[in-house]
């Protein structure tokens, strides 16, 4: 049975930043979920879903998206998820933890250079793996940095 894999980014450069992933999931059954239905031609013959883009100032979309990423999450079933950041992402990573015991990844968008993201910051208490782009913000405990993706 193939592992599957749950991959979320919101638009623009985190979105470009997990395609460049791709060649990581060679030979893994992976779907992708993204805040705008156009990033879909970027992954034929994918499994796609199309979230709402929320900040941590939207309170009533984040129930949205709540309800939105459990239903992905449920459908999917997958045993690994990989964001490149966003609120979204955030959600998404958290739930899939909570909810399937899922392995979380998180990967700092490459933008944060001088210090970690808002939800970076706050992934940490639910990513398996929680990774910076910038090896001067890797710390003992973490963040890890690995490379970067661009």
């Amino acid at each position: 049975m193939t592992q599957r894999v749950l991959a979320i980014a919101s638009a623009g450069g985190h979105w470009v930043q997990l395609r460049r992933l791709a060649p990581a999931f060679e030979g893994l059954d992976v779907a992708y979920v993204s805040v705008r239905p156009d990033c879909a031609t970027d992954v034929p013959g994918r499994r796609f879903y199309v979230i709402i883009n929320v900040t941590r100032w939207d309170r009533l979309k984040f129930l949205l998206l709540v309800v939105e990423a459990i239903r992905i999450l449920l459908i999917e079933r997958p045993r690994v998820v990989v964001t490149t950041g966003s609120a979204p992402g955030f959600v998404m990573i958290a739930l899939a933890r909570l909810l399937l015991r899922a392995k979380t990844v998180w990967i700092d968008s490459i933008a944060n250079c001088e210090r970690m993201s808002t939800s970076g910051r706050q992934a940490k208490r639910v990513a398996d793996v929680w990774l910076t782009q910038w090896p001067q913000l890797k710390r003992e405990g973490g963040p890890d940095y690995w490379g970067a993706v661009l």
